[in-house]
């Protein structure tokens, strides 16, 4: 006996269900290409939020010593910023600028210092094979950097837009956090609340926690290599500063030319300035490293490390740059979102709970 066709309405049905599967597959494809195409854009309006953060932590701080309201305790704190910026600009410009035409014209008479301190020591020809190709990796890094340098110089009408966005979000955040909300379907609306809470929260606490340790870091580091009479010191030091905003792979950047120009003093020095550095990264990583997670999110060292690579690799320098802001929010919102609410575990979530 042969069976009975399907009734017409079950083939109807399967059919449905397959168009909306179909739907569905090519729309996540569209919004996941929508979002590679504008990931540049994004990362714009990243750097837009946690600058925003950065003058709502300012703007808290004025209000409550002056009393006045927001749009005037904003006001002021742009204008300390834009006046920091200039001063250290203005007071320190030229100096920092012979400082880096140092570093700039003293690396390649260090490499040669190294070159021969490896022939005194008999280690030959495999050794001096592999400080070449380590000096062409260094090489080809700075030329790489001078690119990034001279796109970001490219790049003044988007430093404008960041800047100008900044202030138009940290002027009334509220706006802008309700019409998100909006956008959220009812029954996942406190969810999502309590998640731009906690990512707020977090994006505060790190920037507050990276400012200090920034600024131990290159304080430190500039004593230091002052005192071991290595030049430019102070050049040095800034750029200690700066790149330890990058997690993990920032004090390793900084200590390479701080080493090449210690040999040009003497491999004594040099050799001090690697213990230097590697003090300065105890303190960074026992110290104040915790400091950061304790204000803010306790990222795993291990996430953090991979998430600037990835970073890197998908939205480059300035995806280095915002790495770590962008793992807290990442990871404040995997806890918040995914493993309190849809697994509903019990967690504490960026030190608020």
């Amino acid at each position: 006996m042969t069976e009975p066709p399907a009734p017409a309405n079950n083939r109807a049905d399967d059919l449905g269900r397959i168009a909306t599967i179909i739907v569905m597959g090519v729309v996540i494809l569209g919004v996941a290409w929508l979002l590679l195409t504008l990931s540049s854009f994004l990362m714009l309006v990243f750097a837009a939020l946690v600058l925003a953060a950065i003058f709502d932590v300012m703007t808290r701080f004025v209000s409550r010593i002056t009393k006045l309201k927001r749009g005037p305790s904003l006001a002021i704190s742009v204008i300390a910023l834009l006046g920091v910026f200039a001063s250290v600009f203005t007071l320190f410009g030229s100096q920092l600028a012979d400082e880096f035409d140092t570093i700039r014209e003293s690396i390649p008479p260090a490499i040669e210092e190294v070159r021969g301190l490896l022939d005194r020591v008999g280690l030959g020809k495999p050794a001096r094979d592999l400080l070449d190709q380590g000096g062409g990796d260094i090489s080809a890094l700075a030329s790489q950097a001078g690119s990034y340098a001279l796109t970001a110089g490219n790049g003044i009408a988007n430093l404008v837009l960041v800047f100008v966005g900044a202030i138009f979000v940290a002027s009334d955040p509220g706006v802008y956090r309700r019409g998100l909300l909006l956008l959220i379907p009812s029954r996942a609306e406190d969810t999502a609340a309590a998640g731009l809470d906690d990512a707020a929260h977090g994006l505060r606490g790190w920037m507050v926690g990276q400012a200090v340790s920034s600024l131990v870091v290159a304080a430190v580091t500039w004593i230091g290599l002052a005192l071991l009479g290595v030049p430019a010191s102070g050049g040095l030091g800034l750029i200690a500063g700066l790149l330890d905003v990058i997690p993990m792979v920032g004090p390793i950047i900084a200590g390479v030319p701080a080493v090449l120009l210690a040999f040009t003093v003497s491999p004594t020095t040099a050799l001090w300035t690697v213990v230097l550095f590697l003090v300065v990264q105890q303190l960074q990583g026992n110290l104040l490293q915790p400091m950061i997670q304790k204000h803010a999110v306790d990222v795993p060292p291990a996430i953090l490390l991979f998430a600037v690579v990835a970073a890197g690799l998908l939205f480059g320098f300035i995806g280095v740059l915002l790495a770590a802001p962008l793992t807290v929010v990442v990871f404040v919102l995997v806890q918040r979102v995914y493993v309190r609410t849809l697994l509903g575990k019990d967690i504490k979530v960026a030190g608020r709970d």
